[in-house]
């Protein structure tokens, strides 16, 4: 007979009598796995939730009557309370906020111009009710709470540039007088610029940070003995003010007062050398515009690049001239891994009163210009030396694509054919016939290559031919390596 409150014996094997609440595994690693996948679950649940319910919030009361008392930017100890003013208060100014929307827009205005300053590493925005005690019940206060960057860089680096490279030395210091202000010094040297110093300061000059200005001094000695028989060096000053972007386009006026001395020739050197060696000055303001919507500048899959240059020197100094260039070109796919490129480049320009200097006259010719010619290798010579010109026209058609089963290898397959001419324009015709002249007269080259995507740099290996050429053109068939930024 069993006692009543007796405990009854248990005797194995004994069943699993637990229930699982969420299909929870059995084993120790899948059950970890499962309590992660179940907690991040929870808390994407709960942050969607709470973006949901935010959402909600401002949809509900976007239209409620709300002002800016006042806005405060905190951690800001380098920059200058009047220039967060001239940045802030056109944002303050323009209609509408007077309602939670209209907050909530001039706050993220505001915080998109302090990044784009480059003076803060990191902008947080935070909207609360005023703490002035003259407040309205609907006063708000505006908060970026910010984290300046560092104010000094150093850097050394190789650059390479239109068959040049160089090494080189740069120091910058950022917001220099608490203004989003740029000083950056460098020195480099290299091999067609034997070695080069430049100063550059630019600050902002419009609120919005679209418009700015440049103040730079530099200095340079180049080696043109390959196609010029000597050496140039040249000391000048340089202001201009910058507007736009080169999405939009960008305009830019600039004033330039430049010393050039050309000597260090060589025995070779032919007598037009000779005469022009020695010392020439040059002031002259200029216009650039600029736009460009490609998404690569070196193998361009499609874009368009179009830019204008317009120079008149003659301000004082011995060069006097009028000098227009423009240069247009249009990337587009043909097939999936083929891409044609088309560019065009010309100019002209005319002496005021005296003849144009051989340091401000175009040239042409090169793996960067006209290929499958040497550098400078085009238009008026008098022996081994390039001379240039005062008109010239190039045309480019290049074929662009992947190397099978490779697209995201930088190395791409190329092809071309280049056209153009360079000459010293005929001052007893017109313009007109100048032009008439240059254009049926071409040079003409083509061949086959590869390119080595190396942004923002492009390096190119060719072989190729002229296929016409002027007597006076300097031809190179065969291999021809190129490097630069620019290419036709």
């Amino acid at each position: 007979m069993e006692l009543l409150g007796e405990t009854p014996s248990l005797s194995p094997p004994m069943q699993n009598s637990s229930s699982p609440t969420d299909n929870e595994p059995d084993d120790i690693k899948k059950l970890l796995k499962w309590q992660d996948e179940r907690q991040a679950r929870r808390l994407r649940g709960e942050y969607e939730s709470a973006v949901l319910h935010l959402s909600e919030l401002i949809n509900s009361s976007r239209s409620t009557a709300v002002n800016i008392r006042a806005v405060r930017v905190d951690g800001a100890d380098n920059t200058r309370k009047s220039f967060l003013g001239f940045l802030i208060n056109p944002v303050l100014s323009h209609e509408g906020g007077n309602d939670l929307e209209g907050v909530l827009h001039k706050t993220r205005q505001i915080s998109d111009i302090l990044q784009r300053t480059d003076i803060f590493k990191s902008v947080e925005a935070k909207i609360e009710r005023s703490r002035d005690p003259l407040a309205a019940p609907n006063d708000l206060d505006v908060i970026f709470k910010t984290r300046e960057r560092g104010r000094v860089y150093l850097n050394t680096s190789t650059q390479f540039g239109d068959n040049d490279a160089n090494g080189s030395i740069t120091a910058r210091l950022r917001n220099v007088f608490g203004g989003a202000e740029t000083l950056e010094g460098n020195m480099s040297i290299g091999t067609a610029t034997k070695k080069s110093f430049a100063a550059l300061l630019t600050a902002p000059v419009s609120p919005n940070l679209n418009t700015r200005a440049d103040l730079s001094v530099y200095g340079l000695r180049k080696d043109n003995k390959s196609f010029l028989s000597s050496e140039e060096e040249l000391r000048g000053i340089k202001a201009l003010v910058r507007n736009g972007t080169l999405s939009t386009g960008m305009n830019e006026f600039a004033y330039e007062a430049v010393l050039r001395n050309i000597g260090a020739l060589t025995p070779t050197a032919s007598i037009s050398i000779r005469e022009a060696a020695g010392l020439t000055t040059k002031s002259s303001l200029s216009h650039t515009f600029t736009f460009d919507s490609r998404a690569f500048m070196t193998t361009a899959a499609q874009g368009v690049y179009l830019k204008a240059h317009t120079e008149l020197a003659g301000l004082g100094g011995d060069a006097r001239f009028l000098k227009t260039e423009a240069v247009a070109q249009l990337s587009q796919p043909l097939f999936p891994n083929i891409t044609a490129s088309l560019t065009w480049r010309s100019g002209v320009m005319w002496g005021l009163g005296r003849p144009t200097l051989v340091s401000d006259r175009f040239n042409l010719g090169g793996p960067t210009s006209l290929r499958m010619f040497n550098m400078n290798g085009l238009g008026p010579r008098d022996g081994e030396d390039s001379l240039g010109g005062d008109i010239y026209w190039a045309a480019g058609l290049s074929f662009i694509a992947d190397l099978p089963k490779k697209p995201q290898w930088p190395l791409k397959l190329h092809s071309f054919i280049n056209v153009g001419r360079l000459d010293a324009r005929d001052k007893s015709q017109s313009l007109v016939d100048n032009v008439k002249a240059c254009i049926t007269r071409p040079s003409v080259s083509a061949g086959v290559g590869l390119i080595y995507r190396f942004d923002p740099v492009r390096v190119e290996l060719n072989v190729g031919v002229p296929l016409m050429a002027s007597a006076s053109d300097s031809t190179r068939r065969g291999v021809q390596v190129g490097m630069g930024i620019d290419f036709l």
